[in-house]
Parts: C-alpha cells; structure tokens; sequence
C-alpha cells in the first residue's frame, strides 16, 4: 500500500481534534493546567436532606452482573483528558516499558517551544498502562514524573504522583517526597511517613520528618542507628548531624556542597542556614526561589529559566517581571525595565509609543531565549496597533510566533507566511533548513516506521522520536527536521508541525 494511503488509514484512530491546527488554543498543557487550577470552583456545601433510595416495591431479588476482577477497563494516569491533548488513551498500550525507558531517558534539551509543548502534552496526557499491565503502567507513571521533574514541571509531576498512588511502592513514596521537598509540601508526605514507616528505607527522611514532627528522640535515634550501621554516606551524616545538633556546630566552618544535590540535601543546607544558589542546580531546584522567602532577582531567574523550558506559565513570568519597579541596571534588570516600558507604551495606546519601545524590549526578550513567551503575552495587544519599519517586522515576527499564526499570515506574505498556513511557494528555497521545511510542507513522506506505530499503539513511542528529531532539526540537521516535520504532519499534529516550523524560521533559520 503507498504511504499516503497507509497514512489515511491509519490516521482515522487518531481523534479529530489531533488532526485539526488549534490557532487560538494556549501553547502548552501546562497554561491550560494553570487555567484549570485557576478556575475550579469551591465545592458546595451538601445538602442536609438525606437523599434516600426509594424503598423496594417487591421482594424479589434482582438480576446482577458477575465480572471478574481484573477485567475492567484499563486504569487511565494523566491529568490532561484526550478531548484537550487530542491523543488517544491507548498511545503507549502497544509499547514495550523498556523501550520507553530508553527513549524518555535519551531526549535532549528540547529548545524549540512547540517540541517542549509536545513532551508536556504526551507526558500529561490521560492514557492507558503499556504492554505488562499495572506493573508496567506503574513503571511508566514513575518514568513520567521523573522526566517532568528533570524539566521543573514540579506541579503537574506532584499532581502525576498522586494520581498514580504514592503508596504504590517505596520509589513512589520516595520520588513524591522529593518533589513535595523542592515545593516546600513536605507536611502531608512526612504525615504519612509518621503512619507508615515502612514506606521509605531512606534515613535521612525518617529523620528529617521526626524532626519536623518535633520528635527529637526519634530522629536521634534513627541518626545513631544510621551512623553505627553506616546506612548513610559521611557527607549526609555531617549534614543531618547539624540539622540536629545546631549549636554544636555554632563555630565550625561550612560544609562544602556535594557534587550531586538532591532535594532533601537542599532543603538541609537551607535549614542550617547555609542556602545553596540554584544557577548551577538541576532546574527542577529553581522552584525554590520563587518561593516569596528568595529575593527578587533570584525569582525573576529562576521564572525565566523555568519558561525558557516551558515548564512555567508565561503569565507566572509577566506577573514578576511587573511586581515592582527594578533596583539597578545591566543584566535581568534591564530585560525588566525594557518591558515594563513597553507595557506602559501599550497602555497609552500610541503606535508611536509601542514603536519606540518594541525593539528593545523584543532584544532583551531574545538575549533570553523568551521570544516566544512574548509572543504569547503580547500578540493580542499588538495587533491592534499599525507598526511599520523595524517595530512593524517584528510585530510580524510577534504574530508568527503566536497562537494566532494562520490568522496573522498575511495573504500575499513571505515563505513563512505560508507555511502558517500550511502551504508553500513555487520555488524551493536554497537554505538548509528552510529548503527542510518546504519539503515536509509538500512532497516529503512521512518516517514508514513512526506511523505504523500507531496501527500498533504505540503513538506515544513515535512522538518521542519525534521529539529528538526537532531537536536534531534545531541544531542544524535538515534531513532530521524534514523527517520530523513530515512525520507530525502524518500523524495529524498539524499545529505542533507549524509552530516548530516557524521557530525555526524565525529563530533559528
């Protein structure tokens, strides 16, 4: 069979909403979690009129259905329903949890905004357990949530965790307390160790709980036995030793900061006092400064870091960045300053103020690696104004850039303009990347293997591919991005195919 008749037919599992381009949806699952969270209502209060079931009218006994345990429908993790991420329940139903393993360990920092969009939609997404059953779906539900807490997705990797049952196992248990660490949750997770100590063999969170829990034998103990049993390295029982005995350490030089930080680690050094900088920390550690006790520019960091990898929502970032008015200059402060000027040009609602003050604040935004993020934030505001010049190229980048794409492509605009719209020019252009492009937009096939995957169940494995490739394609790999693009648009990811495309384009061409 060709494979663009293969492709046809395989693609009619795929729901609707996958094969349509969303132009006006948010550009991650992670704003959309944000508006969720935003918008769920308080629970009312019930009733007191008991609402009983009427009383029988005969005595005979009525017909029940027998069925077997185990034969229910598949348990579904994922905090996103298919009606928002338009990817099937059964995307990882067919795989192999090794193989998964494999794939999710080996991504690459995904730089393009639409790829990093698409790791959170196929992570978050409500699906079923792969090949192997509960075992294998508890399995991937851990693989999830370590790989949403590697990108500082700590909130939806809380609610993931909890979701697939933090008793599950001790790995479970242990991976939940982590991220409850590096979220300053830590109360309901040492709650329940106090109730269950056999959830974790980690001492060093028996005794950090103990002593939250004002159980200072307990947690004396459990260091004494981890010291004689030498269950604990050095450099953790020096730690803990001080987090316990505070005063006899009053005079001794600080403690040098292990080569490897882990959450509980973290929160020990901050607890003596001896707060470590997250600039060098794995990025799930930058949650902690936007906690209120960090200073400012210690939160505008960490929030950008954080959006730069789309793991926080754009509006989290604008909110700090207009909190107050900046302390100095140079650096971050000037980023701070060129926005809230350019805030303040659109407030007025003079084209010639936004004009004067759209460059600069289109720099700064750039030397971050935020393009995008401004984007989000701003094209609704800026289509309303008439720019021309170079404040009027760059609204057009604004635009092009914005979940309103197709709509701003201008009808007899430049090769970008069309690929928005999701067609090309007559003439193949002769840059790499941009010859790439026109290819997967016209004649190129999708990757065979990628798309049979999904006769099997196995999108979820193919979107991980994919995911590489645009990586790939990022970094100058023409045939990769080819590959991939071609691909996406096989499988009905239309919008996520644009996007990436225009990023490239506009960013990286």
């Amino acid at each position: 069979m060709p494979i663009v008749a293969a492709t046809s037919v395989l693609l009619a599992a795929l729901p609707l909403a996958a094969q349509q381009t969303a132009p006006a949806a948010p550009l991650s699952v992670i704003d959309w979690l944000g508006t969720q969270a935003a918008a769920t209502p308080r629970s009312q209060p019930r009733s007191l009129i008991i609402d009983e079931v009427p009383v029988a009218k005969t005595g005979s006994v009525p017909e029940v259905s027998v069925v077997p345990l185990g034969d229910g429908a598949p348990r579904e993790i994922g905090l996103v329903p298919s009606g928002i991420t338009g990817l099937p329940p059964g995307l990882w139903a067919g795989s192999d949890v090794n193989r998964l393993k494999t794939l999710i360990e080996a991504l690459p920092d995904l730089r393009l905004p639409a790829a990093q969009s698409l790791l959170f939609t196929v992570l978050l997404a409500e699906a079923q357990a792969p090949k192997g059953g509960s075992a294998a779906g508890d399995a991937l539900a851990l693989l999830r949530v370590e790989k949403l807490l590697k990108e500082g997705a700590l909130d939806p990797a809380l609610s993931l965790i909890e979701q697939a049952n933090v008793t599950t196992s001790s790995a479970h248990f242990d991976l939940w307390m982590q991220i409850s660490l590096l979220t300053g949750t830590e109360d309901r997770a040492c709650n329940m160790l106090s109730r269950s100590a056999h959830l974790t063999a980690d001492y060093g969170i028996r005794i950090f709980c103990a002593a939250r829990d004002q159980k200072w034998d307990n947690a004396s103990l459990t260091f004494g036995s981890a010291q004689a049993l030498g269950l604990m390295s050095p450099e953790k029982l020096d730690l803990a030793d001080r987090f316990l005995h505070p005063d006899a350490f009053e005079e001794a030089a600080a403690l040098s900061a292990p080569r490897k930080m882990d959450p509980l680690s973290f929160r020990l050094f901050e607890a003596i006092g001896e707060p470590q900088p997250t600039r060098n920390l794995p990025r799930a550690f930058a949650v902690a400064d936007l906690r209120d006790l960090a200073g400012w520019k210690a939160q505008l960091e960490a929030a950008e870091r954080l959006t730069r990898a789309g793991a926080l929502p754009d509006n989290r970032l604008l909110g700090l960045y207009t909190d107050r008015s900046p302390a100095a200059s140079g650096g971050i402060w000037d980023r701070v300053a060129a926005l809230q000027r350019f805030e303040t040009a659109l407030s007025t609602g003079s084209a010639e103020a936004v004009a004067k003050t759209l460059p600069a604040v289109w720099s700064a935004m750039g030397s971050a690696g935020l393009e995008v993020t401004f984007s989000s934030l701003f094209y609704e505001k800026l289509a309303t104004f008439d720019l021309h010049g170079s404040a009027g190229e760059i609204a057009k980048k604004v635009m092009l850039l914005s979940p309103n794409y197709e709509s701003a492509a201008a009808p007899d605009g430049g090769f970008a303009d069309l690929i928005a719209k999701g067609e090309v020019p007559d003439r193949r252009p002769d840059a790499p990347l941009s010859g790439a492009i026109y290819d997967a937009f016209s004649e190129a096939g999708p990757r065979a293997d990628l798309i049979a995957n999904v006769a099997q169940n196995r999108l979820g494995e193919s979107i991980l591919v994919l995911l590489g490739l645009l990586q790939q394609g990022a970094n100058g790999d023409a045939a990769a991005l080819r590959d991939a693009l071609a691909t996406l648009r096989a499988l009905g990811l239309e919008d996520t195919a644009r996007r990436a495309a225009l990023q490239v384009l506009v960013l990286e061409a």
